[in-house]
């Protein structure tokens, strides 16, 4: 059963969900589906009526359905639901001496930092001695020792308090974007999902990335990185070099609006400074787990579960709700950001950290949802098509460049 408040019914938030796919997601891989907890998937269904709302009256309306939207990645990859593993494998939960805690284990340096977390060499008995590790340590421990190493790890807040619906994307004007030029630093699936709904709107997307460190998304499904990427222009410029750093700096003085998803001093080794370039009137939109201040790093599946966005399976232990989707609703939840007018028209910081969003969706309506799902027929994940081609990494620099009247390096 799951109670509260909020303004949805409980047969609103069950049909949501039902028709979201991320049912299918939710739950031990051979049993039945897990309702997950609170109303993401009606949270995002409102966050694309909005999306909807202000590019309405344009030449390029955006039609997405937002509940459907989470659970894509996962009609293109064929992922499912594995319980407490994420549908990606790349993320666990698992008991700590205290609770549940959410461990990824995504990127290359990620066996090294863990075996630096329980103080052991990184070898092939690492996820049994990470699950020993945890349960005799608290979740206030991990979440320390995760800071300090940069692991995307965190203890499960079960009981979360919901946040604010409309905290993290307040109500207000909204602007077209048809035309304005969106420079996108940011990878993987919540800043390019916002960066392909303004496309969609009629921005000009240039997605920028350092040759030596290129989107990581690239070498996952190719089909869902083209959907998310059509119609974009790929840039590949080098910092270290002085000639590329000179032409980086002047692409972001020339953008109406920068996603990333970096923390201040990466952006700073960069010589990327986001208040100058809110002074001079840009819409800067920082995309973070935990916040621009946070030394904590996280990705879609621990985020979400770490603050609370699970199911639970008949034994009301906790499983993994669908796939990273913190990603999804953080990318929502940023392009509606982009697409509201600042006020008084100027620049702005837009701030938007996963785990805010995430307690923005867990509002519950009073009343048994379960009961109101219990013969609702359940979606499985549906995937749009991808509008075309995308380009290889950096294939329009000199074109991008030479049409802004940049020095191409």
């Amino acid at each position: 059963m799951v109670t509260g408040s909020s303004g949805s019914s409980p047969a609103e938030v069950a049909r949501h969900w039902a028709r979201s796919g991320v049912m299918a997601l939710t739950g031990h891989r051979g049993a039945a589906p897990v309702l997950p907890v609170g109303d993401a998937a009606g949270w995002a269904a409102r966050m694309s009526d909005r999306i909807a709302e202000a590019t309405r009256q344009t030449r390029r309306p955006v039609l997405v359905d937002g509940a459907r939207l989470l659970a894509e990645r996962a009609a293109f990859t064929g992922h499912t639901r594995q319980g407490r593993t994420s549908p990606g494998g790349s993320c666990r939960l698992l008991p700590t001496a205290d609770g549940w805690a959410a461990v990824s284990c995504a990127r290359p340096d990620d066996p090294s930092l863990l075996g630096a977390l329980i103080g052991h060499e990184a070898d092939e008995r690492l996820p049994e001695r990470l699950a020993d590790w945890l349960s005799g340590h608290t979740g206030a421990e991990l979440d320390e020792r995760s800071a300090l190493l940069g692991l995307a790890a965190g203890a499960v807040r079960q009981q979360r308090p919901a946040g604010d619906p409309d905290a993290v994307a307040p109500p207000g004007p909204f602007r077209p974007v048809q035309d304005l030029l969106v420079v996108d630093f940011s990878a993987l699936w919540a800043g390019p999902l916002c960066a392909h709904l303004l496309g969609l709107a009629g921005a000009q997307v240039v997605k920028v990335e350092v040759p030596t460190r290129p989107d990581g998304a690239r070498l996952g499904n190719p089909d869902f990185y083209r959907l998310l990427h059509a119609g974009h222009r790929s840039v590949a410029l080098d910092p270290a070099d002085r000639d590329e750093r000179r032409a980086l700096h002047a692409l972001v003085r020339r953008a109406d609006i920068v996603i990333e998803a970096s923390r201040p001093r990466a952006l700073a080794r960069f010589g990327l400074d986001a208040a100058a370039e809110v002074e001079r009137g840009c819409t800067w939109v920082s995309i973070t787990a935990y916040g621009r201040s946070s030394p904590r790093v996280g990705f879609g599946d621990d985020v979400a579960a770490a603050n609370g966005l699970l199911g639970f399976d008949a034994q009301g232990l906790p499983v993994f709700c669908g796939d990273a989707i913190a990603d999804p609703l953080t990318g929502l939840a940023a392009a509606v950001l982009a697409l509201t007018e600042p006020e008084g028209g100027h620049g702005v910081l837009r701030e938007v950290a996963m785990a805010d969003v995430v307690a923005a969706t867990l509002r519950k309506p009073e009343g048994d949802i379960g009961t109101a799902a219990e013969h609702l027929p359940l979606a499985r994940p549906t995937a749009r098509t991808p509008a075309g081609p995308v380009p290889a990494m950096g294939a329009d620099t000199a074109e991008v460049l030479g049409r802004l009247g940049i020095g191409v390096p």
